[in-house]
């Protein structure tokens, strides 16, 4: 149904990652998500109505409140396509967070009024009916968080949307809990015994636990989460593309939401070279990164010196004591400056953040290394961080 949807409503539609494209979809899973889980809460809630289930009835409420989240996701994706204004000159891309934020929130609470009505159903115990209504719904309601679980979770995946795979995740948590309603109305059946109360709080626990995981999800982005490792990869791949750039540094991703990530870096480049040949390369690649990324660079040039026998030599004897000490220790920025009594060997380390010794004693202990092999030698070093 998705896919039909999407030929008709979605223009470029293949394009995953053009921002419009990708509000697009938000939009248009929001809405089915909302009809859907309508129409399984008027199934249900007749179904609980008949038979007296407070299982089946809280299950039901369960598939309004994944309604009124659907909406919110809706609203989120249509408020998070905004254009750029004086107050957020960056968009609007975080409300998508913040909407996927309210949905777990509003999950948790339900979850926790279920369990405390399931509570109260083991201490007051009351046998369901078992019609054929229930029987029919019950099944139906699986096969169709089934659907829904599958659609939002493969483009979730493809859009890499924290939202919709926040949706999968409920979806799933549904299906499995449905599937509990659906064998305690049996075992009560069958058996005569009460199980609607147990059954719920397993309902309620599936419940809080999706909502658990789908807030976890959206807080990580809008505290600051490290960026994809994929996404990073791909930077490097297309600026060391080019000829000319000698290697690439310092890298930062600003994320302001999906399709709105604005990314810094450092590009090493001969210090021989022509300065306005090599600014029209950084501004070509400024752009593709833009076509082909979706992302707003601004690239910094590191002049290297790429001839000199003397710069090479010194700085394969400070990356030989950087790997005495640790494999994962490398080195950029390199270059020295000669002095009447000694050189400088100027030089950024990157380390890994679970690195186990302190910056200063990082640099102490490299300056000492360095020190004993080349006696004119002193190391200057900046520390920085592996992204």
């Amino acid at each position: 149904m998705i896919t039909l949807l999407s030929k008709l409503f979605i223009k470029n539609r293949e394009d995953l990652q053009a921002p419009k494209t990708r509000q697009a979809y938000g939009i248009l899973c929001g809405a089915t998500g909302i009809f859907l889980n309508l129409c399984l809460f008027g199934g249900k809630f007749i179904a609980g109505h008949i038979s007296g289930s407070i299982a089946i009835t809280a299950d039901a409420f369960n598939n309004l409140s994944d309604a009124g989240s659907s909406i919110i996701t809706l609203i989120g994706f249509k408020m998070a396509g905004q254009k750029p204004n004086p107050q957020h000159p960056f968009g609007h891309g975080r409300i998508e967070y913040i909407s996927g934020l309210l949905v777990s929130v509003l999950i948790l609470l339900m979850g926790l009024e279920l369990l405390a009505a399931s509570f109260s159903k083991i201490l007051h115990p009351e046998a369901p009916d078992v019609s054929p209504v229930i029987l029919l719904i019950l099944p139906a309601s699986i096969l169709v968080k089934g659907y829904m679980y599958l659609y939002n979770r493969r483009l979730g995946k493809e859009l890499d949307a924290s939202a919709m795979l926040a949706a999968a995740a409920d979806s799933l948590s549904d299906m499995l809990a449905t599937s509990a309603v659906l064998i305690s109305t049996l075992i009560s059946r069958f058996t005569g015994l009460a199980a609607d109360g147990w059954c719920g709080i397993l309902v309620g626990l599936f419940i809080c636990w999706a909502g658990y995981h789908a807030a976890k999800d959206t807080i990580s982005p809008l505290l600051g989460q490290a960026a994809d490792p994929e996404f990073v990869r791909q930077i490097h791949d297309l600026v060391l593309a080019h000829e000319g750039v000698l290697g690439v540094h310092d890298l930062i991703v600003h994320n302001y939401g999906p399709g709105r990530i604005l990314i810094s870096l450092h590009a090493e480049v001969p210090a021989d070279g022509c300065l306005l040949e090599l600014h029209e390369k950084i501004d070509a690649i400024e752009h593709e990164l833009k076509e082909k990324l979706y992302c707003h660079a601004v690239i910094h040039m590191d002049p290297v010196c790429i001839d000199d026998e003397k710069t090479a030599r010194l700085k394969a004897a400070a990356e030989y004591c950087l790997h005495e000490i640790n494999e994962t220790l490398t080195l950029h920025d390199f270059r020295i400056v000669d002095g009447p009594t000694h050189t400088n060997m100027i030089f950024d380390v990157v380390t890994p953040y679970d690195f186990p010794l302190s910056d200063q004693a990082l640099t102490e202990l490299i300056q000492e290394k360095i020190k004993k092999s080349h006696p004119n030698c002193s190391a200057v070093i900046e520390i920085d961080k592996q992204m």
